[in-house]
């Protein structure tokens, strides 16, 4: 596993939109669940069920490496950017 960032293994189970893994959205927001600890790899934008997809997390990786710079980003935490190459910015979600 040499340079692999995240603490979770390669194959645990992520939630993606089809938009980011046919290449026609950028990764803007990730959101690392508390209730299941998923991660979730977002457009930014309004998500429909339609396009949820479930991969592993090394795919995400592979598909965008600037999510490594995630790999501590707490529990019930979410991070975004304005744009790929921008910084991401990190704040803890707001629990109901």
């Amino acid at each position: 596993m040499g340079d692999w960032p995240f603490s979770e293994s390669e194959d645990v189970a992520t939630m993606i939109v089809r938009q980011v893994m046919d290449g026609r959205q950028p990764i803007l927001l990730v959101s690392h669940d508390a209730d299941d600890g998923m991660w979730q790899f977002l457009t930014g934008g309004e998500v429909q069920m339609a396009d949820a997809m479930v991969v592993a997390l090394e795919e995400v990786h592979s598909l965008d490496p600037s999510v490594g710079e995630l790999a501590d980003l707490p529990l019930g935490w979410q991070a975004w950017r304005s744009a790929v190459g921008n910084p991401w910015q990190r704040k803890a979600k707001k629990t109901p």
